[in-house]
């Protein structure tokens, strides 16, 4: 194999993270596995380049590098954040939709919670979503068993410890108190494992229930339970183009959308919004040239006066 300083082109870590199999760091961990085969050679070490001009294979399968995409997904409860499970339990993976390429997670959402966890084909976008300097807020509307006034939930501005390691501020807002169980506002920026749910531990509260609202500037919305919605790719260049390099989409030609057909709403050549015509209706007939009533906005009646001829007696 030529050393990385003889060719041109990207690091394969990045390539393959590009293609959505891993993140950079564990894609070279995959190669130094020896999972990974560039022009029929196993590749042991990640300190190689590669282009497109070069054939290359995960686990003996090819690897075609797309251009980054985004999902939104409402995860249910129920479900690990994970490919594969030894102990067998259902994944978010295994329930996707089927017509979707292979994506990973950013960030994870735990078995019992639910709400929005954003999908994509790209590591390096994963990775870039998810580092706490890149500074996305994740909102969060909690559930909480016990008792708890604002005053004491201000106290987790200051952040907490979680394995040694200090958080970031914790913004935590009292919304209302249903009896034994206060339902709480939270934003972090950080992510840190099960960190709504310790900080309110902290303060007294067991959370029971956790749904995530929102992730940077993606919203969960009215995103039904188990759904996926990808970003355009225009709204993903505007919001994230800042952080990794992603390509504009295709153009189009005249008349042709993404779906193939023509979307609801859209009029057709003969001005229909439906794409079609009244039952009953000509299609060769014309609009009568009739003046709408400037006053009520409603058109007259056609009907014959009595005098006129062809009128019954």
């Amino acid at each position: 194999m030529q050393n990385k300083n003889d060719r041109n082109g990207e690091r394969i870590a990045k390539y393959l993270a590009r293609a959505g199999i891993a993140s950079r760091r564990d894609a070279e961990k995959l190669v130094e596995a020896g999972r990974v085969k560039v022009n029929g050679k196993v590749l042991t070490s990640p300190a190689f380049n590669v282009t497109d001009r070069d054939k290359i294979e995960f686990d003996d399968k090819p690897v075609a590098k797309d251009p980054p995409r985004l999902w939104r997904y409402h995860k249910p409860t129920g479900l690990l954040t994970t490919h594969k499970d030894p102990e067998g339990r259902p994944t978010v993976f295994e329930n996707l939709p089927k017509d979707l390429p292979r994506v990973m997670s950013v960030g994870r959402l735990d078995m019992n919670s639910e709400g929005l966890l954003l999908l994509t084909n790209d590591g390096d976008l994963a990775r870039a979503l998810e580092l706490p300097k890149t500074g996305f807020l994740r909102r969060y509307r909690a559930r909480a068993y016990g008792k708890v006034d604002q005053a004491t939930l201000d106290k987790l501005k200051d952040g907490i410890i979680i394995d040694g390691i200090p958080t970031g501020s914790i913004e935590a807002t009292l919304e209302r108190q249903q009896r034994d169980n206060a339902w709480i506002l939270v934003a972090i920026r950080e992510g840190k494992n099960r960190e709504v749910r310790r900080a309110l531990e902290t303060v007294g509260l067991k959370v029971n229930r956790l749904i995530r609202l929102s992730y940077g500037p993606y919203q969960l919305a009215q995103l039904e339970r188990g759904a996926v919605e990808e970003v355009k790719t225009r709204v993903l260049r505007d919001q994230l183009g800042h952080l990794i390099d992603i390509p504009e989409a295709p153009k189009l030609k005249t008349g042709q959308n993404t779906s193939g057909h023509n979307k609801p709403g859209n009029k057709n050549k003969r001005g229909s919004k439906s794409g079609g015509f009244r039952k009953g209706a000509s299609k060769s007939a014309k609009p009568a040239n009739r003046k709408s009533d400037p006053k009520s906005g409603t058109v007259p009646s056609r009907r014959r006066k009595p005098n006129q001829r062809g009128s019954r007696k």
